[in-house]
C-alpha cells in the first residue's frame, strides 16, 4: 500500500494509506481530510477538491484536461502547481508525495 500526505489549510500534516486506483479526492474523503469538499463527487464540475502539488511530482502527473484547467482559471488562489484532486489517480509513482490543501478563497 502506497502513502500519501496532506498538509491541511490550517498547517496539520496528516498521512494516509494511500490505495493505487483511487483519486486523490476519493482517499482525500475517506480519510476526512479538512478543505476537501468534494462537492460534485468526482465529476470534475467544481473545484472543491483544489490541491497543490509538490514541484518533484508535476511531471509524473497526467496532462491536465482542458475542464480541469477551466475550473482552475475560476479560482482566486489559483497556482502554478494547482490541480483537482479528482483528476489524479493515485500510483506507485505518487507514493509518499505530501501535497497541500490551500485554504478557500
Amino acid at each position: 500500500m502506497t502513502k500519501l500526505g496532506f498538509i491541511s489549510p490550517e498547517g496539520e500534516k496528516i498521512i494516509v494509506a494511500a490505495p493505487c486506483g483511487q483519486s486523490l479526492m476519493e482517499i482525500a474523503v475517506d480519510n476526512d481530510i479538512p478543505g476537501i469538499d468534494a462537492d460534485c463527487e468526482g465529476g470534475c464540475a467544481c473545484a472543491t477538491c483544489h490541491i497543490l502539488i509538490p514541484d518533484a511530482y508535476k511531471n509524473r502527473l497526467p496532462q491536465m484536461e482542458e475542464d480541469e484547467q477551466y475550473l482552475l482559471d475560476f479560482l482566486d488562489n489559483r497556482q502554478g502547481n494547482s490541480r483537482l484532486s479528482c483528476q489524479i489517480e493515485m500510483t506507485e509513482q505518487l507514493d509518499g508525495m505530501i501535497i497541500t490543501v490551500p485554504e478557500q478563497p
